[in-house]
């Protein structure tokens, strides 16, 4: 139960929103599903079967990281504006069903391949704004049950992705990636036939304008539009220069458009704006040591880490390196409960923590799971123990839930509900940014082929694991300092909300 009490009148409305929320978490559960079961095998194919260098694909990987959440600025602005939330949503997920699809079969042509990630990245673009802010209209107005839901809704797709990090990666071990990724369209399809059994239950928490059908004009002009996207990202992902021209562009785009937006703003919703600017780019940075787990921690998992858990010199079970991604799912779905328990707790006290101070806590883990993984790398005699993965990932999934776990939540708080869309959009693409940079960080410990087909090579991940724990430490210094000027913000916000 989300709700932390619940009078007898309030019943009837909570039992809705808990049924409306079963069926975005259901649709959303599935679509993780595909994603990170497909994102579980993409790295190791490139390098593995593919025979790409470790930079080639880093740099692919975060070109389609940035496109897959730059791309949701638009599907923002599409559910708010054009077909909403919930069309928009459907029409990702169907782009991501067709883009999986695609990727089973792409195997032998390199320009398949291209267009497949494209319409991955389209309908990743479509489905996640829009998904976020169907969560936000069902508990709208009740900020303590917002935050646990959405606590709540980032614990619970990760059910999805547990079961695809898991099975993917055997799948393409023993039957081959085009099966993996077959296994991903077949799941995200389940989600959708769910959603078209249940969308009824989200009909009391539809604006009535939203209700109203579309013109059949209107989606054929947003299809046309959304092939030319998936065109142009196609070019993106085969070409590394433009890719990074078009996130250099991305970036100084929408920090034109968020001060325009400020400056025209009315007065009123400016402290919220600053709130929603300043913590989304604090929890933002998250996104470059996370963008390690499917780069550099993948490959030093591959080439420095044992599989084997042994307690006792016995064997418990073996994890391939592809499977280690699946840690932070597991860790997130242990610590969110938990998480969301001291959010109603400290609600019904009126004791809550700040996001800004959950953001310090939060980098602070950051930098004590890269310590781990730094000494664990730099005293490697051999292979390290898995046991130092799953210490590692520990660290950095709660730094997840304590950063951009929460990023949804801040915007649902602070910014003004006519641009939740477009910012929830916006987050999306500062996310996509950051991981592009933080695939360039990874090429920190790209191995030239020669050391690969020499094998080893943990201990050249060390430096890189260094860094990435100073940078984190030094993160916690700087939110420090702004602790004082976020408390202030806050205060003008809510006495602007309480007027």
């Amino acid at each position: 139960m989300i709700a932390s009490s619940i009078s007898p009148a309030d019943a009837p409305v909570q039992r809705m929103r808990r049924r409306a929320f079963t069926v975005v978490l259901a649709i959303e559960l599935w679509e993780r599903f595909g994603y990170y079961g497909m994102q579980a095998v993409l790295t190791l194919f490139m390098v593995e079967q593919l025979r790409m260098a470790d930079a080639s694909a880093n740099l692919m990987m975060g070109a389609f990281g940035a496109l897959t959440y730059i791309t949701p600025v638009i599907g923002g602005v599409i559910g708010d504006r054009v077909l909403g939330a919930r069309r928009t949503m459907v029409m990702g997920a169907l782009s991501l069903t067709c883009g999986y699809a695609f990727l089973a079969a792409a195997l032998n042509s390199h320009m398949l391949l291209l267009v497949a990630m494209a319409l991955i990245s389209t309908g990743n673009g479509l489905f996640k704004p829009n998904a976020g802010n169907l969560v936000r209209r069902i508990y709208k107005d009740d900020d303590a049950a917002l935050d646990a839901a959405f606590t709540l809704y980032y614990m619970s797709v990760n059910v999805g992705s547990t079961a695809s990090m898991l099975l993917t990666p055997w799948l393409q071990i023993h039957y081959g990636a085009p099966v993996a990724f077959a296994t991903c369209a077949l799941g995200l399809a389940i989600g959708l036939l769910y959603y078209m059994l249940r969308s009824s239950w989200l009909e009391p928490t539809t604006p009535m304008a939203e209700r109203q059908p579309v013109p059949l004009s209107r989606f054929g002009l947003v299809a046309g539009g959304l092939v030319l996207l998936t065109v142009f990202n196609a070019w993106i992902l085969g070409n590394d220069t433009l890719a990074r021209l078009c996130v250099i562009a991305a970036g100084a785009g929408l920090a034109a458009l968020w001060t325009a937006l400020y400056v025209r703003a009315p007065k009123a919703e400016r402290p919220g704006l600053r709130m929603t600017y300043l913590l989304c780019l604090q929890g933002t940075i998250y996104l470059v040591f996370y963008q390690q787990m499917m780069t550099s921690l993948t490959l030093f998992a591959l080439r420095g880490v044992s599989g084997d858990y042994r307690v006792a010199g016995f064997t418990l079970f073996h994890m391939s390196a592809g499977q280690f991604q699946v840690l932070n799912s597991v860790w997130i779905m242990v610590l969110s409960p938990v998480l969301a328990m001291l959010y109603n707790r400290m609600g019904q006290r009126g004791k809550q923590t700040s996001h800004a101070r959950k953001m310090l806590i939060g980098y602070a883990m950051v930098s004590l799971g890269f310590a781990v993984w730094w000494a664990a790398a730099a005293h490697a005699s051999g292979l390290v123990s898995p046991w130092i993965m799953v210490i590692g990932y520990g660290f950095l999934s709660l730094a997840e839930l304590l950063t951009n776990g929460l990023g949804l939540a801040i915007v649902a708080r602070y910014s003004p509900a006519r641009l939740s869309g477009f910012m929830m959009g916006a987050l999306y693409l500062l996310w996509g940014i950051a991981m592009y940079v933080g695939s360039l960080v990874a090429n920190q410990a790209a191995l030239p082929p020669e050391v690969v087909a020499g094998g080893g090579g943990a201990a050249l991940y060390a430096g890189l694991f260094r860094t990435l724990c100073e940078v984190a430490g030094g993160v916690v210094v700087v939110l420090a300092l702004l602790d004082p000027l976020t408390r202030r913000w806050d205060r003008e916000h809510a006495s602007v909300i309480g007027n």
